[in-house]
């Protein structure tokens, strides 16, 4: 089955613009795989560490975190993430210095089956203007 999510940037140190997508993936896929997709959708560089966090709010001091070196990041899945976020908020973090803070939050479009001849992950809709992960600090 296929989920959609809504990813949403929601700060970073070069995040001058608004940007969020519907990005469609497996249900089964491992938030390393979702981290993944995150990083193909928005165009960055897969060269830094990030991580998952349940909460209220990112800067909550009850919450769950998984970072990209725990065993977690390939054992918990898309489905499993958001039972246990159930009532809270899901974060990705990524890259701690330049801090690219998003909000995953499933959309209200139902689950379905793959598409034939559909590869997944795959953005379906895309909105705003894409921040430069390293944007030239010469001009």
């Amino acid at each position: 089955m296929i989920e959609t999510l809504k990813i949403k940037l929601l700060d970073g140190m070069h995040a001058h613009n608004e940007w969020e997508c519907a990005l469609e993936i497996p249900i089964d896929h491992s938030l390393d795989e979702l981290h993944q997709a995150i990083l193909s959708a928005i165009g960055f560089d897969n060269d830094h560490m990030y991580e998952f966090c349940i909460a209220n709010s990112y800067y909550s001091r009850s919450s769950e975190r998984i970072s990209c070196d725990d065993d977690k990041v390939t054992q918990e899945t898309v489905d499993t993430i958001f039972l246990k976020a159930k009532g809270k908020k899901l974060f990705y973090m990524f890259d701690y210095g330049d801090s690219w803070l998003f909000q995953i939050s499933k959309s209200r479009k139902k689950r379905f089956s793959e598409k034939p001849d559909t590869f997944y992950p795959r953005v379906a809709l895309e909105s705003g203007i894409k921040p430069e992960q390293y944007p030239d600090w010469d001009e």
